[in-house]
């Protein structure tokens, strides 16, 4: 199990998401990405804002989720 925070998800917050893959963390920061859009969180609705200027360039986005899957890779396991 590894742990990363909404921050280094691109998120807002230090909400920590404990997962075995990248796809299970992944899918993590997404539900909590909605609930917070759903309540209406200004900090991540702006984080939301900026990520959704990265999928305009699906080039840069690919880049960027390589990115985010090594960091993952890289954590030592919790």
């Amino acid at each position: 199990m590894k742990t990363m925070t909404c921050k280094q998800l691109g998120g807002a917050c230090n909400l920590e998401f404990h997962a075995d893959t990248f796809k299970e963390i992944a899918q993590m920061s997404k539900n909590h990405g909605l609930e917070m859009f759903k309540k209406g969180d200004v900090p991540h609705l702006q984080a939301m804002e900026q990520m959704q200027q990265k999928t305009q360039n699906p080039e840069e986005m690919q880049k960027w989720m390589v990115a985010k899957q090594k960091e993952f890779e890289a954590l030592d396991s919790d």
